[in-house]
């Protein structure tokens, strides 16, 4: 089963097709920075879809959001679109009824990356299979018809689209029309018919008629419920597919190249040349004047660090943005980056690290507090822009996990609109919301904050207390970096 080859007579078709030709060798961009809108345009182009949703993730909550876009896989599926969902399986407890009951529809196919045989106590599996298992399916892309595609940084859970119980992560994606789409497409068949993708029924028993109507049940339920309401408001408002029909988008038109591992890499046998790192440091090339960098899991090692200083040494600017300690969801990755913030800062580049407190509109977290009562926001945007031109939007974190374990999928954007905007957020939003950190006499780390207009400097890592500190400490003494 490959990408259906007429799907230039849907909908969708007619409405792109237009605007492709008169962008010729162009894609069409539209940054998603919203988590409601990055929702809202996934649910309405489920709904636009009439041949084909390919969808592919790393993570796939079961919680609200969640449910609301397996019923809305479902609903396409019901008005015969053929769905193929694509979930790594490391993340996916507690979905088996659902994955089994979705897989028995007519119309959708469920297939597993590198799947555990044990599905409960799943860590013994790794006892026998680590190094296998050890290797997960990090991309993420949703693509309907085969013409329009969401590809970024967002799994898909309520904390990645803005409603999180407890975080909410500061994350991006982009929707793409135009040849990249195309690109996408072929990219999903590759990985589909990869050896890691098991079809769910060889890893799980056929669904029951019962457990079909209890899952059926369950995301009818979830649609109708009072929490959905300002979901589907948000799918309500959200212009997106109804801009794109009426050929009225503002799309960024630029050159775009996908980048993506070898699926092979989900067994250790992809080739050096056949990684997204490989690929991404040939289209790219090495930054001249500028390097503005986003990346929530930042574990550079002794070769990045190397990279950073070579580049900081030829005259580049390079400006990061990562997590504190205080806002990480990952505390051993805090770990493995703190051990090269010195020696980044000696090399010259600029190192930001994002606050906790929450980035959403005061009436939105109010709507959905967390069970503490208060939520924290999360870097997990995977982005950079260099020399002002060129913009890179994916799954990649620049650590030693996404360059030799995770598969990975990414845009290459050819725009400096793009760029020069990410590099105009180092200047006017990120200062705002993050921590500086700075050299303090050469021996150790200060982090300075603005409140109020006035700059406040911290000698220890803000908002940690003792205990995060030292698990900090403990975890930068084990050889695990290759993990990270």
């Amino acid at each position: 089963m490959t990408a259906a080859p007429d799907v230039d007579r849907s909908t969708l078709a007619t409405a792109c097709m237009p605007l492709t030709r008169e962008h010729p060798g162009l894609s069409g961009i539209v940054p998603l920075r919203e988590g409601y809108d990055a929702f809202a345009a996934r649910v309405l182009l489920a709904e636009a879809a009439e041949q084909t949703l390919d969808v592919q993730y790393y993570i796939w909550h079961n919680d609200l959001s969640g449910k609301l876009l397996f019923d809305a896989l479902k609903r396409a599926a019901d008005r015969g679109v053929r769905v193929r969902l694509l979930l790594d399986d490391n993340n996916t407890g507690g979905l088996d009824d659902t994955l089994s009951a979705l897989d028995a529809h007519e119309r959708i196919e469920v297939r597993l990356f590198n799947p555990f045989h044990r599905r409960r106590a799943r860590w013994l599996d790794y006892l026998t299979d680590f190094s296998r298992l050890n290797r997960r399916m990090h991309n993420k892309s949703f693509t309907a018809d085969n013409q329009v595609t969401i590809v970024g940084g967002r799994n898909i859970g309520d904390e990645y689209f803005g409603a999180g119980h407890d975080v909410m992560f500061v994350d991006l994606d982009v929707v793409a029309i135009g040849p990249v789409v195309a690109e996408v497409s072929r990219d999903f068949d590759r990985y589909w018919q990869s050896e890691s993708a098991w079809p769910v029924a060889r890893v799980l028993p056929p669904a029951t008629g019962e457990c079909v109507q209890t899952v059926a049940d369950q995301l009818d339920h979830a649609a109708q419920s009072a929490e959905a309401v300002a979901f589907l408001e948000a799918v309500e408002r959200q212009p997106l597919v109804r801009d794109l029909m009426e050929q009225s988008l503002a799309f960024e038109w630029a050159p775009t190249k996908m980048v993506s591992d070898d699926p092979a890499k989900g067994l250790g046998r992809a080739r050096d040349s056949e990684l997204l790192w490989s690929r991404l440091k040939e289209i790219v090339g090495n930054p001249t004047t500028e390097l503005h960098l986003i990346s929530p899991y930042f574990v550079p090692g002794r070769a990045g660090s190397r990279q950073i200083a070579s580049m900081a040494k030829r005259g580049v600017k390079v400006t990061i943005l990562t997590n504190s300690l205080e806002a990480t969801d990952v505390t051993a990755v805090h770990a493995g980056y703190s051990k090269y913030r010195k020696r980044i800062l000696r090399s010259g580049a600029i190192l930001f690290e994002l606050k906790r407190t929450s980035p959403q509109p005061r009436e939105r977290r109010r709507a959905f507090r967390g069970r503490s009562g208060s939520s924290r926001s999360s870097l997990h945007a995977k982005t950079f822009a260099i020399d002002r031109a060129k913009m890179f939007v994916g799954s990649f974190n620049f650590d030693p996990r996404s360059a030799r374990l995770n598969t990975e999928l990414g845009f290459v954007i050819d725009s400096p609109t793009l760029a020069n905007g990410l590099a105009t957020a180092f200047v006017e939003r990120i200062p705002e919301r993050s921590y500086k950190v700075r050299l303090r006499s050469n021996v150790g780390l200060k982090w300075t904050e603005l409140l109020d207009g006035r700059e406040v400097a911290h000698e220890r890592e803000p908002g940690a207390g003792a205990g995060l500190r030292l698990a900090v400490a403990v975890f930068g003494l084990l050889p695990i970096e290759w993990l990270l």
